[in-house]
Protein backbone atom coordinates (compact mmCIF):
# COMPACT_ATOMS: atom_id res chain seq x y z
CA UNK A 1 0.00 0.00 0.00
CA UNK A 2 1.43 3.37 -1.02
CA UNK A 3 1.74 6.10 1.58
CA UNK A 4 1.14 9.74 0.79
CA UNK A 5 2.71 12.71 2.51
CA UNK A 6 0.55 15.77 2.79
CA UNK A 7 2.44 19.02 2.44
CA UNK A 8 2.25 20.98 5.67
CA UNK A 9 3.97 24.10 6.91
CA UNK A 10 6.92 23.39 9.16
CA UNK A 11 7.90 26.99 9.67
CA UNK A 12 6.13 30.30 8.98
CA UNK A 13 7.83 33.63 9.56
CA UNK A 14 8.16 37.27 8.53
CA UNK A 15 11.50 38.58 7.27
CA UNK A 16 13.23 41.69 5.99
CA UNK A 17 16.61 41.46 4.23
CA UNK A 18 16.91 37.78 5.19
CA UNK A 19 16.46 38.48 8.93
CA UNK A 20 13.60 36.80 10.79
CA UNK A 21 11.42 39.33 12.55
CA UNK A 22 8.48 37.28 13.72
CA UNK A 23 7.12 33.76 13.89
CA UNK A 24 3.58 33.00 12.77
CA UNK A 25 1.52 30.10 14.07
CA UNK A 26 -0.86 29.76 11.12
CA UNK A 27 -1.97 31.39 7.90
CA UNK A 28 -4.72 31.38 5.31
CA UNK A 29 -3.82 32.54 1.81
CA UNK A 30 -6.22 33.54 -0.94
CA UNK A 31 -5.09 34.33 -4.47
CA UNK A 32 -7.50 35.83 -6.96
CA UNK A 33 -7.16 36.80 -10.60
CA UNK A 34 -9.21 39.37 -12.44
CA UNK A 35 -10.54 37.72 -15.59
CA UNK A 36 -12.77 38.87 -18.38
CA UNK A 37 -14.44 37.41 -21.41
CA UNK A 38 -13.11 38.06 -24.92
CA UNK A 39 -16.01 38.56 -27.26
CA UNK A 40 -16.16 38.68 -31.02
CA UNK A 41 -18.55 40.91 -32.88
CA UNK A 42 -21.65 38.93 -33.85
CA UNK A 43 -20.80 35.89 -31.70
CA UNK A 44 -23.41 34.71 -29.22
CA UNK A 45 -20.77 33.28 -26.88
CA UNK A 46 -17.35 34.48 -25.78
CA UNK A 47 -14.43 33.29 -27.88
CA UNK A 48 -12.16 33.03 -24.84
CA UNK A 49 -11.05 34.59 -21.62
CA UNK A 50 -8.23 36.96 -20.72
CA UNK A 51 -6.41 36.99 -17.41
CA UNK A 52 -5.76 40.14 -15.47
CA UNK A 53 -4.13 41.15 -12.22
CA UNK A 54 -3.29 38.55 -9.60
CA UNK A 55 -3.86 39.49 -5.95
CA UNK A 56 -2.56 37.69 -2.87
CA UNK A 57 -4.26 38.27 0.49
CA UNK A 58 -2.92 36.36 3.50
CA UNK A 59 -4.40 36.17 6.97
CA UNK A 60 -1.90 35.46 9.77
CA UNK A 61 -2.69 34.19 13.26
CA UNK A 62 -0.59 34.46 16.41
CA UNK A 63 2.32 36.64 15.36
CA UNK A 64 5.23 36.70 17.81
CA UNK A 65 8.26 38.96 17.42
CA UNK A 66 11.53 37.03 17.66
CA UNK A 67 15.24 37.80 18.07
CA UNK A 68 16.12 40.76 15.84
CA UNK A 69 12.42 41.61 15.52
CA UNK A 70 12.03 42.58 19.18
CA UNK A 71 12.76 46.23 18.36
CA UNK A 72 10.40 46.31 15.37
CA UNK A 73 7.03 48.04 15.37
CA UNK A 74 4.64 45.71 13.50
CA UNK A 75 2.42 48.67 12.64
CA UNK A 76 5.30 50.40 10.86
CA UNK A 77 6.46 47.46 8.72
CA UNK A 78 6.48 47.88 4.94
CA UNK A 79 7.96 45.80 2.11
CA UNK A 80 8.58 42.60 4.06
CA UNK A 81 8.34 38.92 3.10
CA UNK A 82 6.24 36.08 4.46
CA UNK A 83 8.12 32.77 4.24
CA UNK A 84 6.33 29.42 4.50
CA UNK A 85 8.64 26.41 4.68
CA UNK A 86 7.06 23.20 3.42
CA UNK A 87 8.72 19.74 3.30
CA UNK A 88 9.49 19.98 -0.42
CA UNK A 89 9.72 23.75 -1.07
CA UNK A 90 9.56 27.28 0.28
CA UNK A 91 6.71 29.62 -0.59
CA UNK A 92 7.63 33.29 -0.34
CA UNK A 93 5.14 36.13 -0.51
CA UNK A 94 7.22 39.20 -1.42
CA UNK A 95 6.58 42.91 -1.13
CA UNK A 96 4.04 42.53 1.67
CA UNK A 97 2.16 45.36 3.36
CA UNK A 98 -0.35 45.26 6.20
CA UNK A 99 -4.02 45.66 5.41
CA UNK A 100 -5.10 45.25 9.05
CA UNK A 101 -3.68 44.19 12.41
CA UNK A 102 -5.71 43.02 15.42
CA UNK A 103 -4.61 42.61 19.01
CA UNK A 104 -6.46 40.43 21.48
CA UNK A 105 -5.60 40.30 25.16
CA UNK A 106 -7.25 39.58 28.46
CA UNK A 107 -6.03 40.55 31.89
CA UNK A 108 -2.76 38.70 32.69
CA UNK A 109 -2.71 36.99 29.24
CA UNK A 110 -0.16 37.55 26.53
CA UNK A 111 -1.17 39.73 23.59
CA UNK A 112 -2.13 37.73 20.53
CA UNK A 113 -1.72 39.58 17.26
CA UNK A 114 -3.29 38.60 13.98
CA UNK A 115 -3.06 40.39 10.68
CA UNK A 116 -4.22 40.53 7.11
CA UNK A 117 -1.57 41.41 4.57
CA UNK A 118 -1.35 41.94 0.84
CA UNK A 119 1.53 40.65 -1.24
CA UNK A 120 2.89 41.95 -4.54
CA UNK A 121 3.99 38.49 -5.73
CA UNK A 122 4.33 34.84 -4.77
CA UNK A 123 7.33 32.66 -5.61
CA UNK A 124 8.23 29.04 -4.88
CA UNK A 125 11.79 27.85 -4.26
CA UNK A 126 12.77 24.18 -4.14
Amino acid sequence: MASYQFSTSKDIYLEIDGKRLASVQSYTAKTTRESRYVEAFGSAEPVGTAGGRVRHVIQLSRIALTGSGQDVDLFGLEEFNLVIVKPDRKVIYCGCRWSSIEEDARLTDTVVESAVLMSARRIEVK
